[in-house]
């Protein structure tokens, strides 16, 4: 089916500096663990009949299902909110603002209580795809048309190559923070055209750390674990032996997170050593979901991102911003609190920073959810085995493609043995004695008897894999 494009006045631009949502008051609603999905596709997400010039959008070319269905999915499998992000082609910007976002108001009409976002797979330039998440307004729609008319790298026709280069994407990231209400990039399925370990594709830890200097409240983190997860998977629920989870065709995943996060003192650690705040996410990237043929679970179904936030627009993109966020897969885990706090006085959690005093002990509380009711398996999974992962803040890296941080490690692995049980909580705590150096921690935990996630060979069971990964708290000594 085609649908016709009409023209539209440009977007007039708005204010100079990045909004921050207020605090919230004693009035507001109370912060919760929130499941949501920040890279959805509906069927405008399309194809391209190019025998026209220019090419001619086909609805449900490359994404199958209307927005109000992935909403109505969404709700089903556990998710408090949701982003709408179709990707581009030539004017894919009119087809964004034509079409999807009219679909999108629809939806939120029929499913009010699942809070939905605006947003797109942004061609980014230089790279590879990247959520775009915009802020709810009355103007998110040509903020939104804006940003791909002006940036995205396909957007434009005839094609324009002197657009795909990082420079245009440092442009870009300039522009989005300097809207009045500045939207979050998160890198999608980074290392998936990595060519091996370490070996990076598209995506490059250079232009993660340009990114994150040009508009640190705007480019904030990459998804940890990337959606396709269901590759393995048969219409009937068999195993396909070629299927490779996320797409991952030449460096696997491993435990279903990509190599950029799942290494212990890799990427992820050696920017958090720099003290970036730089967040991990999961996320289905649902296009067709695995009983119909594709290669993806509904939003919910087996990855979540859990947000710390009111149910609100403005807090839960403030937690996504500020890294109050874990993720999971298989529903492992529905809430992950960690605590550091010394000598009782002061405390932070996931997201947060905590003053220390060079010498002081810090103490680690960790209290993980591990849901007794099944999760969409209609299995009910286990946690075996929870780790708290440090390592040092060193600073900026001399070498801006530095993947290593040598000061990261596991300093304390936590079985049954070690943790008490609160109902469907799992509470262990450990003490950092005599802490000296500015550091970051974080907590991952899993169901298998793996010491480190190994690589995810083709056909394997994406349910009998599974871990959870929160985001740092930093330790700032003084």
């Amino acid at each position: 089916m085609r649908l016709p494009l009409f023209p539209i006045a440009a977007a007039t631009l708005l204010g100079a500096c990045a909004s921050v949502p207020p605090a919230l008051t004693a009035s507001a609603p109370a912060r919760s663990w929130l499941a949501g999905d920040h890279h959805v596709h509906s069927r405008f997400s399309v194809g391209w009949n190019d025998s026209t010039t220019p090419p001619t959008p086909i609805v449900a070319g490359d994404a199958s299902y209307p927005i109000p269905r992935n909403a109505e999915m969404a709700r089903k499998h556990g998710l408090s909110w949701m982003v709408s992000t179709d990707h581009g082609g030539p004017n894919h910007s009119k087809v964004n603002l034509e079409m999807a976002y009219p679909e999108l108001q629809q939806s939120r009409q029929a499913i009010p209580d699942l809070i939905q976002f605006y947003g797109m797979e942004f061609d980014t330039p230089g790279a590879d795809h990247s959520s775009l998440i915009m802020p709810h307004s009355d103007h998110e729609h040509t903020d939104l048309y804006e940003i791909e008319h002006r940036y995205a790298k396909r957007d434009e026709f005839p094609p324009n190559v002197a657009r795909d280069v990082e420079p245009k994407m440092l442009e870009a990231l300039r522009y989005m923070a300097g809207l009045s209400l500045a939207p979050v990039l998160i890198a999608n399925h980074p290392a998936r055209s990595a060519l091996g370990l370490g070996r990076y594709g598209l995506d490059t830890p250079s232009e993660f750390r340009n990114w994150n200097d040009a508009a640190p409240r705007v480019a904030v983190g990459m998804e940890g674990a990337p959606g396709h997860q269901a590759g393995a998977l048969n219409r009937d629920g068999t195993i396909d032996s070629t299927g490779a989870r996320g797409g991952y065709s030449r460096e696997a995943t491993k435990g279903g997170f990509d190599q950029m996060t799942a290494r212990v003192g890799g990427l992820w650690d050696a920017l958090l050593g720099e003290g970036r705040r730089w967040w991990i996410t999961s996320s289905s990237d649902s296009h067709r979901n695995w009983r119909d043929g594709g290669s993806d679970f509904w939003p919910g179904e087996y990855s979540k991102t859990y947000v710390y936030a009111a149910r609100t627009h403005d807090d839960i993109l403030d937690g996504v911003r500020n890294g109050r966020v874990f993720v999971t897969t298989g529903d492992l885990a529905s809430e992950l609190h960690v605590t550091a706090s010394t000598n009782g006085a002061a405390d932070a959690s996931i997201g947060g920073t905590l003053m220390v005093r060079s010498g002081q002990d810090v103490r680690v509380v960790i209290r993980v959810r591990d849901p007794a009711a099944p999760n969409h398996r209609g299995e009910t999974p286990a946690v075996a085995r929870v780790d708290l992962i440090v390592g040092e803040v060193t600073g900026p890296a001399a070498d801006r493609s530095n993947d290593r941080n040598p000061t990261t490690s596991v300093v304390r692995r936590f079985t049954a043995a070690d943790w008490r049980v609160e109902g469907e909580y799992l509470v262990m705590e450990h003490v950092l004695r005599d802490v000296h150096h500015t550091s970051y921690l974080r907590v991952r935990g899993t169901n298998t008897s793996e010491l480190e996630p190994a690589d995810d060979p083709k056909g394997e069971d994406p349910w009998s894999d599974l871990w959870f990964y929160g985001n740092p708290i930093f330790l700032t000594v003084q």
